[in-house]
């Protein structure tokens, strides 16, 4: 045959193989996108079980004849809960895979929502959020580490982006829907409706979410092994700094989710229904922001200067809040108090997916251990700060702005003085030109 008619030949079998591929590669399309959607829900069940519940806040203190801050350690104990099951489901997921931990950790979660709905008691409502809290670790660490195994880099940075995107409707419906069953229940009626929500997600991991961490890249060892991975990771200052960055960057936003029913509701007269649509505006801050972050920051300005803007405009809106609670501006409405948590909220759109992209890029093995490590700082330290808002009664915002700006303070201290962001943008710069010399070299080689 002449070479013409071969290369027709050849371009026309290509073409009938790419025909035969294209249904495959929409399939593989397809499951990504169903993964992605799965992780998001997964990575929402902590701001389901918290957020849903918060209008019902001040009426779970008359319910059970309890004090506001007692209440308020219903909210401390679930996130106590997430920030110590996750140093145990982390390195359990880094042994035995993603899939088992997982599944285990939602089956336990729906238990315990069932018996919160039962709670007779504050007390015994505050131990079954705590257990809660410890299974419901299970869906958020294992999500984190999934990432971790299917991405790496900017990737990363970009796919936490698109995260916050699904798991960002989240804290806009939850406290919709937790608004809206008070209309015909009680707030029993609340943790009914998050235990269908966690059987419904079980039945999707188990049917749709496949194992992401293949055996030979598990460990094999005990405890032991799992203390030293952790120690290994704590020993890495970067990797501590950017984990106790994003743990106070935490604490300032769960100080407005503890405290913000009461202040709202309470100080400002406000409906649980009005508090519900608040709460889900701000979250729809935190979503645009975070895919502006993702999908025109990232590539485009480092990593470290975008978190360093986030954490300034967090400590503007908290200062403003701080000096518009303690009368500097005298008697302020509603409107420029939510227009400041707004403002906070939103920002923690390209703070939190940054600083968790920066620090799992220090580790590829052990992103169980990393994951776990990354989310026990943040719950611990928001566990910390949730009861300090109530110190001082239902009656002032001060405490919450203490706590938002201080904590937002720390989280710089910890991000100049551990990271050191500028260290890194000048070994950014210089492995950038060493790369662009090596491919000039390589380009003046193959001329020559």
């Amino acid at each position: 045959m002449p070479e013409g008619g071969a290369s027709i030949s050849n371009t026309a079998q290509g073409a009938a193989a790419v025909e035969r591929e294209r249904p495959d590669l929409t399939s593989h399309r397809r499951t990504g996108l169903l993964v992605t959607f799965l992780l998001g829900s997964l990575t929402a069940v902590p701001p389901l079980a918290m957020d849903m519940y918060l209008p019902s806040l001040p009426e779970v203190t008359r319910s059970l004849h309890a004090p506001a801050a007692t209440v308020q350690l219903t909210l401390t104990a679930c996130l106590a809960g997430m920030a110590l099951g996750q140093l145990v489901v982390g390195p359990m997921s880094d042994r035995w895979g993603r899939r088992r931990p997982l599944l285990a950790g939602l089956a336990v979660f729906v238990v315990a929502t069932v018996l919160c709905a039962l709670a007779p008691t504050v007390q015994l409502l505050v131990a079954f959020r705590l257990a809660q809290g410890l299974a419901g670790a299970a869906a958020i660490v294992i999500a984190r580490a999934v990432v971790r195994d299917l991405y790496d880099g900017m990737a990363m940075a970009r796919f936490f982006s698109t995260l916050m995107l699904i798991s960002g409707v989240a804290p806009i419906v939850a406290p919709l829907i937790g608004g809206q069953v008070l209309r015909v229940t009680d707030w029993r009626g609340v943790f009914v409706v998050l235990t269908v929500i966690g059987i419904a997600i079980g039945v999707l991991v188990w049917t749709k979410l496949p194992e992401t961490l293949p055996p030979a890249e598990r460990h094999s060892g005990g405890v032991g092994e799992a203390l030293r991975a952790m120690r290994g990771l704590l020993a890495d200052r970067s990797f501590a700094g950017y984990t106790l960055t994003g743990g106070f960057a935490f604490a300032s936003l769960f100080a407005y989710i503890s405290a913000s029913p009461f202040v709202i509701q309470e100080i400002y007269g406000a409906s649980p229904q009005t508090f519900s649509l608040l709460f889900g505006v701000n979250s729809v801050g935190l979503v645009l922001v975070g895919q502006i972050n993702g999908k025109i920051l990232v590539g485009r300005v480092s990593l470290d200067r975008v978190l360093g803007i986030g954490l300034t405009i967090v400590i503007t809106a908290a200062t403003a809040l701080l000096l518009m609670s303690t009368g500097v501006f005298g008697e302020v409405g509603l409107a420029p108090v939510a227009v400041a948590l707004f403002v906070l909220m939103s920002a923690m759109g390209i703070t939190l997916p940054n600083t968790q992209a920066l620090a799992l890029m220090r580790t590829k093995h052990n992103a169980g251990s990393a994951s776990a490590l990354l989310g026990t700082s943040s719950f611990l330290i928001g566990a910390i700060a949730s009861p300090l808002v109530g110190v001082a009664g239902e009656d002032t915002a001060v405490p919450m702005a203490v706590v938002q700006l201080a904590a937002a303070l720390v989280a710089v201290a910890c991000f100049m003085g551990m990271c050191r962001p500028w260290k890194a943008s000048k070994e950014s710069k210089a492995s950038n030109t060493s790369k662009t010399e090596s491919r000039t070299a390589s380009a003046e080689g193959a001329d020559s």
